[in-house]
């Protein structure tokens, strides 16, 4: 096009003749012009007296339950103190809830089906805290945070409560932080707490160790996906719900309902009295949700008149103590200024293979067992 036959909305002074160009007298906001400060930039501030955290946190104050599990998250030395103050303060107060853990294969549909069935209890009465454990993000070891973007509806509820958990790249974190976060739920009243995992594997044992009741999610056809999934997962869930059942693959959910049964029937039970059971439902529809709710009503039943939830629970608090014992162990040898000046030394031996990895190891907790016998002296 020839430049006398530009059209009229073409600023004729703009060599690259743009139409977007800007025309004189049109100007960006002041806010637009500065780089402003960031408002999506993460304030720490927890310094909040550990009296009025808890005050508020059993008042049932999100912003100071919130806060609460901000403190007992942190990795930071001064908080640790307050931390421990805070859940010493409201450990009285917890313990009156039903913990359930949800896993699944990718796809399984688990944030769909922790919605709907996060939203059929909260219409019923029930207060549901979420916590999922979220994997970390590889750039400054936070929480993804996918999970409250998909439970949209849920995350709108007055009654339910979604936080993730980030893992930090480590199963110990996410075994450490989801107990203690628990915990402030439970003294904040929710009487359900969701725990879900980013899927099968290691992290489905420890997470079974901090619940009541564990269900895993299943899709049909489960003869392929069976191949894939180690006996040992099997052996850890007291429920499998074949999520997906409605319209035309509602046939197949119930051939698949049938195959995970008689596995089952075969395996230990995870819980003692409790023979683990196949269920089907509908995250979409909502159908069978309501007869899952129930068994799990009964499963609570059964294990408190059997006192089985009691024993699971003392269970659950050694197992803390182990993994507590565990997480400060490994911290106090990494931050060990004798251990730290040592492995990078160690590091190059091994790779060059002037070094076994088993000689470097002795070495290196050697030097750190050294240091504590010339503190006693």
């Amino acid at each position: 096009m020839s430049e006398d036959k530009k059209p009229e909305w073409v600023d004729l002074n703009n060599q690259e003749g743009f139409a977007s160009s800007l025309k004189p007298g049109v100007e960006l906001a002041a806010s637009q012009n500065k780089p402003s400060k960031s408002k999506f930039v993460k304030k720490h501030n927890v310094n909040i007296p550990v009296h009025e955290l808890k005050e508020g946190i059993m008042k049932g104050d999100r912003a100071k339950l919130a806060k609460g599990i901000t403190l007992v998250e942190s990795n930071a030395s001064h908080h640790l103190d307050h931390a421990q103050e805070l859940l010493h303060a409201i450990l009285p107060h917890t313990g009156n809830s039903m913990r359930i853990g949800i896993s699944g294969v990718p796809g399984a549909g688990k944030s769909t089906f922790i919605e709907t069935f996060g939203t059929y209890l909260c219409d019923r009465g029930h207060k549901v805290a979420v916590l999922a454990v979220d994997p970390s993000s590889s750039v400054n070891g936070g929480s993804i945070l996918g999970d409250k973007t998909r439970m949209e509806e849920l995350a709108r509820n007055p009654h339910a409560f979604i936080r993730p958990s980030p893992s930090e790249g480590t199963l110990g974190g996410v075994h450490r932080k989801t107990r203690e976060t628990m915990l402030l739920c439970e003294a904040a009243g929710f009487d359900v707490i969701l725990i879900e995992t980013v899927g099968v594997g290691q992290s489905e044992a420890i997470v079974r160790s901090m619940v009541d009741f564990f269900m895993l999610l299943v899709l049909t056809g489960a003869g392929d996906e069976l191949q894939g999934m180690k006996k040992g997962i099997l052996e850890l869930v007291d429920g499998i719900v074949v999520n997906k059942a409605d319209g035309e693959n509602l046939p197949l959910a119930i051939r698949t309902k049938s195959e995970y049964s008689r596995i089952l029937h075969f395996l230990q039970p995870a819980t003692k009295g409790w023979a683990g059971k196949a269920y089907t439902c509908s995250a979409i529809t909502g159908k069978g949700i309501p007869e899952l709710w129930d068994a799990l009503n009964e499963f609570s039943q059964m294990t408190k008149e059997s006192g089985v939830f009691q024993e699971r629970r003392r269970m659950q608090s050694r197992e803390w103590l182990y993994s507590l014992i565990d997480h400060q162990l490994k911290t106090m040898f990494y931050k060990n200024e004798t251990v730290k000046s040592l492995l990078p030394i160690l590091e190059n031996q091994v790779m060059s293979g002037n070094k076994t990895v088993t000689a470097a190891v002795k070495q290196a907790f050697q030097s750190f067992a050294e240091t504590f016998k010339s503190n006693e002296k």
